[in-house]
């Protein structure tokens, strides 16, 4: 069990109280996913997933990412079909935001990640992306002008 502190609550996965937000993602293999993850971003697997069907669940710094086989529909999503992505045509992203972009690219380009380009300046920020071995593209981004509060 993994627990996150935020604002004198506690999210862990899976949760004991409320709830916790975790992304899925359809991949072809569980096990290449599931040790992408952990190898290039220092993810801690807390499931490998079964043949029954059950994902793997990946704790990624403060959030949980499923991941699992595609297929057909089923009883509780009887007309949606999960595969994995056409690489060219991504309709979401996951968004990773960064202290020192150069230091993240240098280090997960070292850990096997494959960027789409070295950082780049657009918008008030650095950004560039990788791409996952199911082609998913996660952007990585460091702001440069944007201040929250």
């Amino acid at each position: 069990m993994n627990t996150v502190q935020v604002e004198q609550k506690s999210y862990e996965m899976p949760p004991r109280n409320g709830f916790t937000v975790a992304h899925f993602l359809t991949v072809a293999d569980i096990d290449r996913s599931a040790r992408f993850y952990e190898r290039v971003f220092g993810g801690r697997i807390l499931s490998r997933g079964d043949s029954d069907g059950a994902p793997a669940y990946i704790q990624i710094a403060n959030t949980w990412l499923l991941v699992n086989v595609g297929g057909g529909p089923t009883p509780d999503k009887p007309t949606v079909t999960l595969s994995v992505p056409d690489p060219d045509k991504i309709n979401g992203f996951m968004n990773i935001r960064v202290a020192d972009i150069h230091a993240c690219y240098e280090l997960w380009r070292s850990r096997g990640a494959e960027f789409i380009t070295e950082p780049k300046a657009k918008y008030g920020e650095i950004r560039c992306y990788i791409r996952d071995p199911d082609g998913y593209i996660i952007e990585v981004g460091q702001s440069t002008t944007l201040t929250y509060g």
